[in-house]
């Protein structure tokens, strides 16, 4: 698969599920891929690097979602 294939689908899955969640944890990604988490690995990390992704992390708990989505990004752009 490629990258522009890729990107795509991430994108169009985890816009429909932005309802019911707005992060999702790498295996999440990797299954939307149909990828080994080796190979997924690669194309989450140049999405994060675009832009496409963003990361977010608890401390014990990774995860990535759309950027600007979800409770965090609200409370972060509160002055």
């Amino acid at each position: 698969m490629e990258y522009e294939e890729a990107k795509q689908k991430i994108v169009e899955e985890l816009t429909k599920k932005l309802k019911s969640k707005s992060k999702f944890y790498f295996n999440d990604l990797a299954g939307i891929l149909d990828m080994k988490p080796r190979e997924a690995k690669k194309i989450v990390n140049q999405l994060v690097v675009d832009n496409v992704l963003e990361y977010w992390s608890s401390g014990s708990t990774s995860m990535y979602g759309l950027p600007g989505t979800g409770k965090q990004a609200a409370a972060e752009n509160e002055d």
